[in-house]
């Protein structure tokens, strides 16, 4: 590894350690005034953490399953200190994460090796869903790879202007139909520039529309079907875009994605906004989707792949 590279590195542990600032000084301090003066683990300490778990959004049922093993752990394992519970949880938060059956990306690769890959984005306003898209983006050209963006949220007054900006400052192709056009022809004709141009990846965004509308859930299937009809294999990647302060509104808008357009990955944007960066194992733990990218700033290089360990040894440091 050159020294460049050691230095990267650095530099997104350190972007993370400071992304996550929040919900460890949270998290962390009120676990720590409920062990305090305890030499065991006792049910007073139990329903205290059950609370900071659950206040930390990581959800009723995956706080019942830590706290359910836990208790396990306990039993087996004698604790007798606060080092020794730290352990305990950071080993169960691991294992969480870990039982969705999936592997941490090891670079800005896609996951399939279909050409051109196609990526359909979709998420509610307001999530980061188009700068997340640019900031993909960003990491994709970094890899010399060839890229047009789709503009597909045709309703929403400025959405193809935004995604027109980001296009221009990662210097990649950009297709549109303009406003008020059929959304799921643009993406049909997205993916047919793209494979006429012989491009390596097409990404496609959606309207951010409520999740709770019906209709408008139907539409992004719709998209999707669109996508399909033009290549069989696409999409290969459906990325949706959620923001972690909204907390249980994000598990809430999970399911209804999922239910309508087969989410296969999520990026939890704003993570250094919030103290409630447990709703990471929420997520994780429901519904067995990968969150592949975590965006812990505003900068460009701010949006990370999502590493497992890296997130949980930050976490515990």
């Amino acid at each position: 590894m050159s020294f460049f590279d050691r230095f990267f590195t650095k530099e997104k542990e350190q972007d993370l350690d400071k992304g996550l600032e929040k919900t460890k000084e949270s998290f962390f301090g009120q676990i720590g005034k409920a062990i305090a003066g305890k030499s065991t683990v006792d049910e007073e300490f139990l329903d205290e953490l059950e609370q900071i778990l659950i206040s930390s959004d990581v959800g009723l049922d995956t706080t019942i399953k830590i706290i359910e093993r836990l208790e396990e752990r306990v039993a087996k394992d004698k604790y007798i200190n606060t080092n020794e519970l730290n352990s305990i949880l950071k080993d169960e938060i691991v294992r969480i994460l870990s039982e969705n059956n999936t592997k941490d990306l090891e670079d800005w690769d896609f996951p399939s090796d279909d050409k051109p890959f196609i990526m359909m984005v979709v998420g509610v306003n307001g999530v980061g869903k188009t700068t997340t898209i640019g900031k993909l983006t960003h990491q994709y050209k970094k890899k010399g790879k060839h890229i047009v963006l789709g503009a597909g949220d045709t309703f929403r007054a400025a959405a193809v202007d935004q995604l027109k900006i980001w296009a221009d400052r990662n210097n990649c192709y950009f297709y549109n139909k303009g406003m008020n056009t059929d959304p799921a022809a643009v993406a049909y004709e997205t993916v047919q520039y793209a494979q006429n141009l012989e491009l390596d990846a097409a990404i496609i965004d959606t309207a951010g529309r409520l999740h709770t509308k019906k209709h408008l859930m139907t539409e992004l299937s719709k998209i999707k079907n669109s996508i399909t009809k033009k290549m069989g294999s696409a999409p290969h990647e459906v990325l949706l875009v959620l923001d972690a302060t909204n907390g249980q509104n994000a598990i809430e808008q999970a399911k209804r994605f999922s239910e309508a357009t087969d989410v296969t990955a999520i990026a939890l944007t704003k993570l250094d906004g919030t103290a409630k960066g447990g709703v990471v194992l929420a997520i994780s733990d429901l519904f067995k989707i990968p969150i592949k990218y975590i965006g812990v700033g505003e900068g460009i290089e701010h949006l990370q792949i999502f590493n497992k360990k890296a997130f949980v040894d930050s976490l515990f440091k």
